[in-house]
C-alpha cells in the first residue's frame, strides 16, 4: 500500500535574471488518506512552493525541478509521478482528484464571471451533469460553507463580496468534485474567527467522511493545533522538524520551532515586546544553525501604552454607507444594503483603536470611508476639527499625505507591471517628499529594511514575492510619507507569527516615535487586544460594544463579543486572556 502522496528529495530552483535561486531543497514527506498534514514556517520558507509543485502550478519559464519525485497513489497500489505527467493528464487531475484552495481569493477568482458560474465550471469540467444540476450543487456548496443568501451570492461577482466571502467561494470550488487530496494554502487567512472555526470543522468533516488527505499550509499555530494530525516545520526551503502535533507543540526540538511558538501575541501581556525567531537562533555563512539562549521576557516600558490623548482626531456622527442591491429592468435600485448603519464614534490622537467583527460586518467599509475612499451616504465626518466631507479633490490630495491605509489584499493593491522599488519611489515623487532620485532610492532601501526585506528586493516585481512579503511591501508604502493617521485593514493577517511579531513591534515603535494614530482592523481579537488601547466591536454595520482593550477582551458585555473570543484557536491549552 502506498501513501496518497509521497514527495521524495524534491528540489525546486528558479532561474531569473538575477541568477539561480534554490526555493526548496531535499524535501521529503508523505500524506496518507484520512490524514491532515500541516506545513508551517515563515513567509518565503518554501511552503507554498512545495504545494504548488504538486500540481506543477509554478511558472514554466523559470521553474526547474532539479531533483526528486512526487508520487500520487489514489487507489493505494499504483503510483503516478506527477512531475512526469503531460498537460492533458494534469488537467484531469487538477481540481478533480487533487484540488487546491489558494491564499489570495481576489486574484484567484475571475472578476468578469459571477461566483456561481466559476464553481459551476469546475463541476461541468469534471462531472457528467447538466447545467441545472451543476447550479443546484453549487448553491448547496455555498450553503455548506456558510455563505449568506447562497442563491444571491451565486449571481454576484467577486468584487461584490467581502474578503472572507470570496475565500469561502474558493473553498466551495475546491471541494466541488470531492477530491482525494486537498491542498489548503492559508485557507482561513481572510476569515474572521467564527467563520474560520466553521471552515476548519467543515474541512475536518469532509476529510473524515471521504477519507481525504489534506495538506494544510498556515502561519497560525493555533489552527495547526486544532486541525492537524502531523506538522512539518520549514525554514529556508528545508524541513527542519516534523512529528505529531503534540510532539512539535509541546516538545519542540529545533530553535526555529521554539521561536515560532513564542512569538504569538496571546502569550504576552500588553506592553511587552514580542520575541521573534532571530532571538532564538541565527544562521551562519555555511547555513548552519547557531542556537541562542532563549530570550528573557522584555518588560521594558519602551512599548507600554500611555493613556490616549483627550484631543479628538476623528469624529464620526450618524455615519451611513449604503450600497444598491436588487434593481429593476431600468437599472433603478429597488433596495439598499447598509454596510455602515448610523455609526457614531471618536478616535483620539495618539491612540490605537481596534476594530473587530465578522467578515461582511462593515469594518473595511468603515475604514475606507474614514479616508473618503468610499463616500458616505449620510452623516458627518471630521478630521482634526475640519469637516472632511467638504474637502475638494485638491484639498484631499494634500490631506492624503497624513492619512494612509494598509490594504487587506496586498497583491491586488500593487501594480504588477512595475518593481516594488518603483512603486515606493512613486509615492515619494508624487508627494514631493524627496526630489532627488538617488535619495529616493536610499529612502526605499531604508523602508524595505524596516519591514525586514532586503534593499535588493526593490528590483523585483510583486509576483516574485510570497504573500507575507507582499504584505510587508504595502506596509512600507504606507509608512513612506510618515503619516499621522493609518488604517490597518487586516495588515498582519497574512503574515506568519514571527513576521507578525516584527510588524506589531514595528508599529508600536513607530507609533511611539512619531505619535501617529491607528485604526487596527482585524478578525483576530488576540492581536487586537495586544496592540490596541480601545476596541470597537462591529456587527451588521453597527458598533455594538466599545471599551478599553482589557475590558472588552476579559469582560465582554455582548454575547456576540463572547462568541468571537470563544472562537479563537487555542494553542497548548492556552485560553484567551490567560496572559492578560
Amino acid at each position: 500500500m502506498h501513501p496518497l502522496l509521497q514527495i521524495q528529495e524534491l528540489q525546486v530552483n528558479f532561474e531569473t535574471e538575477q541568477g539561480n535561486t534554490v526555493a526548496i531543497q531535499d524535501v521529503s514527506f508523505e500524506v496518507n488518506r484520512g490524514e491532515i498534514v500541516a506545513i508551517v514556517g515563515e513567509s518565503g520558507s518554501g511552503k507554498s512552493v512545495t504545494s504548488l509543485a504538486v500540481l506543477q502550478l509554478l511558472p514554466e519559464k523559470t521553474v526547474r525541478y532539479s531533483n526528486g519525485n512526487i508520487f500520487f497513489s489514489e487507489d493505494g497500489y499504483s503510483n503516478i509521478d506527477l512531475l512526469q505527467q503531460s498537460k492533458d493528464e494534469l488537467q484531469t487531475i487538477r481540481g478533480n482528484r487533487v484540488a487546491m484552495i489558494f491564499q489570495e481569493p481576489m486574484t484567484s477568482l475571475n472578476p468578469v464571471y459571477s461566483c456561481g458560474s466559476q464553481v459551476m465550471e469546475s463541476i461541468l469540467q469534471h462531472r457528467s451533469v447538466s447545467s441545472k444540476e451543476a447550479k443546484q450543487q453549487t448553491i448547496a456548496l455555498f450553503e455548506k460553507v456558510k455563505l449568506p443568501q447562497p442563491a444571491t451570492i451565486f449571481n454576484r461577482y467577486p468584487h461584490q463580496l467581502s474578503g472572507g466571502q470570496k475565500q469561502r467561494v474558493m473553498i466551495a470550488m475546491a471541494m466541488s468534485c470531492r477530491p482525494s487530496l486537498l491542498i489548503c494554502d492559508e485557507p482561513t487567512t481572510a476569515l474572521d474567527v467564527t467563520v474560520q472555526k466553521t471552515i476548519l470543522q467543515l474541512i475536518k468533516e469532509l476529510q473524515q467522511e471521504e477519507k481525504m488527505g489534506v495538506i494544510f499550509i498556515t502561519h497560525d499555530l493555533g489552527v495547526v493545533a486544532e486541525i492537524a494530525d502531523r506538522v512539518l516545520v520549514m525554514y529556508k526551503g528545508k524541513i527542519v522538524e516534523q512529528g505529531t502535533v503534540a510532539q512539535v507543540m509541546n516538545q519542540p526540538a529545533h530553535p526555529y520551532t521554539k521561536g515560532l511558538l513564542a512569538c504569538r501575541p496571546v502569550l504576552h501581556p500588553k506592553g511587552e515586546r514580542l520575541p521573534v525567531v532571530s532571538d532564538f537562533m541565527r544562521v551562519d555563512d555555511a547555513g548552519d544553525f547557531i542556537v541562542k539562549q532563549s530570550p528573557e521576557k522584555n518588560t521594558s516600558t519602551a512599548n507600554e501604552y500611555n493613556p490616549a490623548s483627550s484631543e479628538i482626531l476623528i469624529k464620526a456622527t450618524g455615519l451611513q454607507v449604503s450600497f444598491p442591491g436588487r434593481k429593476n429592468f431600468l437599472g433603478k435600485p429597488l433596495e439598499y444594503t447598509n454596510a455602515v448603519d448610523d455609526t457614531s464614534f471618536e478616535v483620539y490622537k495618539g491612540e490605537t483603536l481596534g476594530l473587530v467583527g465578522e467578515s461582511g460586518c462593515g469594518k473595511t467599509t468603515l475604514g475606507r470611508t474614514l479616508l473618503r475612499l468610499i463616500e458616505p451616504t449620510a452623516g458627518e465626518l471630521f478630521f482634526d476639527g475640519k469637516n472632511m466631507l467638504q474637502y475638494s479633490p485638491s484639498q484631499l490630495r494634500i490631506l492624503r499625505r497624513n492619512i494612509q491605509i494598509i490594504f487587506q489584499d496586498p497583491y491586488s493593491s500593487l501594480n504588477p507591471s512595475i518593481t516594488i522599488g518603483n512603486a515606493l519611489e512613486e509615492v515619494l515623487a508624487v508627494h514631493k517628499i524627496v526630489d532627488n532620485k538617488n535619495q529616493r532610492r536610499e529612502r526605499v532601501a531604508e523602508l524595505l529594511e524596516k519591514v525586514s526585506l532586503l534593499p535588493d528586493h526593490a528590483y523585483r516585481y510583486p509576483h516574485e514575492f510570497s504573500g507575507g512579503q507582499r504584505q510587508r511591501i504595502v506596509i512600507a508604502r504606507a509608512l513612506a510619507l510618515n503619516p499621522s493617521f493609518i488604517v490597518c485593514d487586516e495588515s498582519v493577517s497574512a503574515l506568519d507569527v514571527s513576521v507578525q511579531a516584527q510588524v506589531l513591534n514595528l508599529l508600536n515603535d513607530l507609533k511611539k516615535e512619531f505619535g501617529f494614530t491607528i485604526i487596527f482592523i482585524s478578525h483576530d481579537l488576540s492581536v487586537v487586544h495586544y496592540i490596541s488601547d480601545r476596541i470597537m466591536v462591529m456587527q451588521k454595520g453597527k458598533i455594538v460594544e466599545t471599551g478599553s482593550a482589557s475590558e472588552v477582551y476579559q469582560y465582554p458585555r455582548e454575547a456576540y463579543t463572547r462568541q468571537l473570543i470563544a472562537s479563537l484557536p487555542k494553542l497548548q491549552g492556552t485560553a484567551p486572556g490567560k496572559f492578560c
